[in-house]
């Protein structure tokens, strides 16, 4: 059974998060839908990481397991069409068995934008935190240190975690 990889981006304004839910909308669900359409059979992702409400991904990640052969160009154009404009496929790739999108990332990186003027933003509202006051910039540059490098998260972490470590 093949296993596909799929980078998609998504404008997450009106969804409730990345995570499929019952009685709200998600990407997920809107991504499994599509995807579904396309395979002719259900279809259940498995994504890199989740979103929270009103958050955006650029690149995020998905694997799915079909019996449904379809070349790469296929799943890259049929889904993407059957999916509303605010969600598009980047790629799609067939992979090795062994690839989870979860565990086999490498690397995850988020990207949180200050606007720094007096008056809030018609164009980039949803996509930056708007602060019209003055900002200490060295203060916010040394404080932003201590999150570099290796730290254990075990106090963040959920009892349940599946993580193989908390550093």
């Amino acid at each position: 059974m093949p296993r596909i990889a799929l980078t998609l981006e998504y404008d997450g304004s009106r969804y409730h998060g990345w995570q499929r839910q019952s009685e709200v909308d998600s990407v997920q669900a809107r991504l499994e839908t599509a995807l579904s359409r396309v395979a002719d059979s259900p279809v259940e992702v498995v994504c890199a990481g989740r979103t929270d409400a009103g958050v955006h991904a650029s690149h995020q990640v998905v694997h799915f397991d079909t019996e449904a052969i379809r070349s790469e160009r296929a799943w890259l154009l049929g889904v993407t069409q059957a999916l509303p404009s605010d969600i598009s496929i980047l790629s799609a790739q067939v992979v090795d068995s062994e690839f989870h999108a979860r565990f086999s990332a490498t690397a995850r990186s988020y990207r949180y934008i200050i606007l720094n003027r007096m008056t809030r933003s018609a164009l980039q509202r949803g996509r930056v935190t708007w602060w019209r006051g003055s900002l200490d910039e060295g203060a916010m540059h040394e404080a932003g240190q201590y999150l570099l490098g290796e730290h254990d998260f075990s106090s963040f972490r959920a009892k349940d975690c599946q993580s193989v470590s908390p550093v």
